[in-house]
């Protein structure tokens, strides 16, 4: 749904800081299939797309240690959700990233709200939480 008012015309990438770079690379492209487009070895940085999406993920300065993301305390990203192609798809996309290492999984596949939408939520190994979505069309 476009909105012709608008200034701006969609999200170009979203930047996120993660805990391990090499961990988080790896559950986008390894896990997920996305493919890496770019680095910035002296940030350090690795920027990643499914084609549709970009995704920069930053690796966070851990000199003298970090926090993590708390969703209840932090101004901030709360969560990135990335589109499913179907039901079938979310249901095996959760069973795949909910086995990979480092990967929590907060919740399965369930309707968001009353539906017909559906989700699930994980963190992935660098700590984003990642969020799974299934929208049926009507």
């Amino acid at each position: 749904m476009q909105n012709p008012n608008a200034l701006t015309k969609g999200i170009d990438h979203l930047g996120l800081t993660v805990a391990d770079l090499e961990l988080s690379r790896r559950f986008f492209v390894d896990c997920l299939g996305w493919t890496v487009v770019g680095e910035n070895p002296a940030y350090p940085a690795v920027f990643v797309a499914d084609g549709l999406s970009r995704l920069t993920l930053w690796q966070v300065d851990a000199s003298d240690g970090y926090t993590p993301f708390d969703r209840r305390k932090n101004i901030g990203l709360h969560h990135v959700a990335l589109k499913a192609p179907s039901e079938e798809a979310l249901g095996e996309l959760f069973v795949r990233v909910s086995a990979w290492p480092g990967v929590v999984a907060e919740f399965a596949p369930q309707p968001v709200g009353k539906g017909p939408r559906l989700h699930c939520m994980v963190r992935e190994p660098g700590g984003v939480r990642v969020e799974f979505v299934y929208t049926p069309q009507a």
